[in-house]
């Protein structure tokens, strides 16, 4: 995999003359509608160019949301992350934005459309949510209906399947090999009395096998399905060519099979086979010749768990990341000429690049200056890109993917002096990602749990944030990885080895936006003198990179923020000024020292 750096795009063609050729299809098929997911066939959150119909159909670019069209509507679905960006996007006369979760699609059904026949492609949607969404239109006029996939029919210049080959991950940085991984999770299959379980997820596929791909952009994953056999052996449902010269170590014990014979291989199974009833498309269980066990992918929590040796190459990544950070933030400072959004995330890119070891970015970076800030998940485009201005505040949410680790870090710095609504804003923010960091919490809580301590010093001012506080990071694998997380919908307990992001935000539309990022990862809490006889948990903070100090208003800190911040800069000058070198060393090296000073 090599590094792609940043493009500037422009916002995709769309609109009503896709809109009228997939209408035209629905009436060739007898459909009164017609679901379109952002999901591929792997149900993950981010898609190959072949599979991005969302965008394809209704220009909306957003990682997460649906569509449905009807003969005379049409709707796309965004959750709080995404509703100022979908009204930039989309053709409003034809597409009509909708509040999701808080309007189900279910209840946008029934009342848009009354009765008739909705298709879908039932290798796109999970089964929980087509259960879900039965159940929802139960009594109702409307109906569902398996198809294919209409979008494919009307494209006329859809790209070819992702065909990037596969390499091997080392087992220095993976921690344990591939078989016995296997034999670990078959043993777990037998336990249960289940033959055999499917595996859809690329990103468990990848983990279970030591491998590694470049199917989807920025996200180190390969298309595949899998059978993992209570016996240990693994069935891999693969394009053969992509595989081509790996090790024997990595292929032995698994049957290679074309993505084709997949179907086929889930008709043959028999007696329980385990099946993510979130996760594998509905069309896994309707091959299967028997109703399926289900159960969350084996793969998932193990995955999640990091071992000694990830959590080495995380530190070792973030240690690189920090100082690639800190060069372009003093960069940042120094520059007193017109910067575009467009400067600042080509600038940050070649930072990290310039290290030599970065295998891709994990994300487009975002860089929104001012009212573009406030827009969770800007991208930036050359029809949007905006100056970053004197007077503004500019966030910048970025990421590397490195053989040893991935990294996501969020900076919000000023611009010349930032207003005291932005400062004070600010401080809050930075007070709910102290709040998290130096939680302490029993064994068995889950994000839910402590989700509410980022957000209380924004409930007190009457402020708050419609996204989630901190999503999963994989080990060299996805940027966003479940289960855990930290959120009001976040149930999975958090166990020792999880990395988590902790990342508070405020946002005004039209004005700023705020958000300050670390990761952070779930340890053994140390002993307190005094303390119940209790098993705790807390956080290790795994991001080196110093936090704008001219945007904090310090009289608002309380003691223990004030020395939690003032320990973490010591932190990182500590471990990033004896790493700075080249000939901007010692101007980088003055700036770290100047913006780590205690508050």
């Amino acid at each position: 995999m090599t590094f792609q750096g940043f493009t500037a795009t422009t916002r995709p063609e769309q609109g009503p003359p896709r809109l009228a050729a997939l209408r035209a299809a629905m009436s060739d098929e007898g459909l009164a509608g017609f679901l379109i997911p952002r999901s591929d066939a792997h149900q993950g959150e981010y898609v190959a160019p072949r599979d991005d119909r969302l965008a394809w159909l209704t220009g909306f670019t957003g990682s997460a949301g649906f569509c449905i069209a009807l003969e005379d509507r049409a709707a796309v679905f965004v959750d709080g992350r995404y509703r100022l960006q979908v009204r930039s996007q989309v053709d409003l006369s034809a597409f009509s934005p909708v509040d999701w979760p808080e309007t189900s699609h279910g209840e946008w059904l029934a009342r848009n459309l009354g009765e008739g026949v909705v298709g879908f492609d039932p290798w796109l949607h999970s089964a929980e949510e087509i259960q879900k969404l039965e159940t929802a239109l139960a009594g109702t006029g409307v109906a569902l209906r398996r198809c294919e996939n209409l979008i494919d029919r009307v494209w006329p210049d859809q790209p070819a399947p992702p065909a990037a080959p596969v390499t091997a991950h080392p087992l220095d940085l993976a921690g344990e090999s591939s078989a016995d991984k296997r034999a670990r999770l078959a043993q777990t299959l037998r336990d249960q009395g289940q033959r055999a379980a499917v595996i859809t997820l690329p990103d468990s596929i990848c983990w279970l096998l030591n491998i590694r791909g470049a199917d989807i952009p920025r996200n180190p994953v390969v298309h595949a399905f899998a059978i993992l056999h209570a016996d240990a052996r693994l069935s891999l449902f693969i394009d053969p060519a992509k595989i081509e010269g790996l090790p024997p170590e990595v292929t032995e014990g698994v049957d290679i099979h074309p993505p084709s014979a997949f179907g086929h291989a889930l008709q043959a199974l028999s007696g329980p086979v385990r099946v993510d009833k979130a996760s594998a498309p509905l069309a896994v269980s309707d091959w299967l010749s028997e109703p399926p066990v289900w159960a969350a992918d084996p793969c998932i929590l193990p995955k999640a768990r990091k071992n000694a040796a990830e959590l080495a190459g995380a530190r070792a990544a973030h240690l690189r990341d920090g100082v690639a950070m800190v060069k372009f933030l003093a960069w940042l400072d120094g520059e007193t000429g017109a910067l575009t959004e467009i400067d600042v995330a080509r600038k940050l890119e070649a930072f990290r690049a310039a290290s030599d070891l970065l295998r891709d970015i994990s994300f487009d970076t975002i860089a929104g200056a001012g009212p573009n800030g406030a827009i969770v998940h800007y991208r930036v485009t050359e029809d949007t890109n905006r100056p970053v201005a004197d007077g503004q505040i500019l966030l910048v949410d970025s990421g590397g993917q490195y053989a040893d680790g991935t990294t996501d870090i969020t900076r919000t710095v000023a611009r010349g002096r930032a207003g005291e609504d932005e400062r004070r804003a600010f401080t809050r923010v930075l007070q709910g990602m102290i709040a998290i960091s130096r939680a302490r919490f029993p064994k068995g809580r889950a994000g839910r749990d402590i989700d509410a301590l980022a957000r209380y010093p924004l409930w007190l001012a009457g402020q708050d944030y419609d996204h989630g506080t901190g999503h999963g990071v994989g080990a060299f694998l996805s940027v966003h990885e479940g289960p855990q997380r930290i959120a009001r919908t976040g149930e999975v307990p958090l166990e020792p080895g999880m990395i988590l992001s902790n990342e508070p935000g405020y946002y005004r539309p039209g004005a700023f936006g705020i958000r300050i990022e670390n990761l952070i990862v779930v340890q053994e809490a140390p002993p307190l003198a005094g303390a119940d006889d209790r098993a705790m948990l807390s956080f290790e903070t795994l991001t080196l990179c110093p936090i704008d100090r001219r945007l904090i208003v310090a009289e608002m800190l309380s003691g223990d923020e004030r020395d939690w911040l003032n320990a973490y800069h010591a932190r990182v000058r500590d471990e990033l000024l004896p790493l700075l070198s080249g000939e901007m060393g010692g101007e980088t090296a003055d700036w770290l020292i100047a913006a780590t000073a205690p508050v």
